[in-house]
Parts: structure tokens; sequence; C-alpha cells
């Protein structure tokens, strides 16, 4: 005897791809829209530039064996805090943009299968990218910019302790750039698809 089924059943959509694959689509986007992408990582550029510039320039104090007043030093952190901060806030708005821009791309990977995840995932691996190219060379930068100001003290500089600088400034321009892009990737993933796919941008 033949039993009746309830209802048509739904099949199942959603795939799950491996993280390869999201980091080749997150490449390709940003190939694609490398105006946008140059934006985005030279808010991260120029606030790691600053931070390695303080690095240096402490360490080249440091050389030349002056004293570092606190007050200087305060002052220094909170002008290094605050970049910090507009550069997190512009990172936030250029992937929030991002996603605006995208809404029918989102909609369709959702309708090929794309889960949740995968959507964050596409999101935070784009933003780390950007953040670390934009860090890497914000580092660079900052470090050229006031070693060349003061080639005379080469001899005296702690060069461990400014390569040890330059792999924080990287470290923590790619922590930020990954913590912006949290929100507008949680955004993305909520979307429905077939609102996104009607979505007018």
């Amino acid at each position: 005897m033949a039993t009746m089924s309830s209802g048509p059943t739904r099949p199942e959509r959603q795939i799950s791809l491996p993280l390869t694959q999201a980091f080749k689509i997150a490449l390709r986007n940003i190939t694609i829209r490398l105006g946008r992408a140059m934006i985005t990582a030279s808010g991260t550029l120029l606030g790691i530039a600053f931070l390695m510039s303080v690095f240096t320039g402490n360490e080249i104090q440091v050389a030349r064996n002056a004293v570092i007043e606190v007050a200087q030093q305060n002052k220094n952190t909170w002008l290094v805090v605050m970049s910090l901060l507009v550069t997190l806030v512009g990172i936030t708005n250029a992937m929030l943009m991002s996603v605006t821009e995208r809404y029918k791309e989102i909609g369709t990977m959702k309708c090929l299968g794309a889960l949740d995840n995968f959507i964050v995932k596409l999101f935070l691996i784009e933003s780390a990218l950007l953040g670390f190219f934009g860090s890497l060379i914000g580092a660079l930068l900052g470090a050229l910019i006031m070693l060349l100001s003061a080639t005379s003290v080469w001899g005296d500089i702690n060069w461990l302790k400014i390569l040890m600088y330059f792999g924080i400034c990287i470290v923590i321009g790619t922590s930020l750039s990954v913590l912006a892009a949290v929100a507008p990737a949680l955004r993305a993933a909520k979307m429905q698809a077939i609102d996104a796919m009607r979505t007018e941008v």
C-alpha cells in the first residue's frame, strides 16, 4: 500500500564550498573592483603608516639617546588610537557600500546554493586581503619616511625591533580590516535571495 506524502519534498540546494573557493572568489572580486578596493585599502594604509612612523620615530629617538617625554608619548598614543578608529569606521563604511552594490551577486550565489557562512567567509577574506596589502604598504611607507630622515643614526637603530613593529603593524591592520567587515558580512549573509535579486541599486 502506497503511503501518501503530506506535500512535495524540498530538495537540499545549499552547497558547502571549500575555503579555497571563497579565497579565489574574494581575490577575483578585488581584481574586478580594483578602484574601490584601493580606496578601502588606503584607509588601512594611512592608519598603519602613521602607527609605524610613531614606532620608528621612537626607535630613532632611542638611537639618538634622546629622552622621550611622557606627555609626547601620551599624545602619540592618543593620535594613533584615533587614527585606527577612523580607519575602522572607514573600512566598515566601504564594506557596507560593497554589500549594497553586490545585492544581485549575493542573491545569485544564494540561489545557486551558497550557505550563509560561505557569504560571511567571502567578505571576511576579501577584507583580510585588503587589510594585509594595505598594512604591508603602509608599514613600509611609515618606516621608510622616518628612516630616510635619520640616516645618520642607522648604525645605532635596533633593526630587530623595527622588524617586530613591522609585523605588529601588519597584524593590527589585517585584524582591524576583518573586524570592520564583520557587520557588513553578517548583513550580506542574512539577506533573502529573492529580495536581493529584486533590489535595484
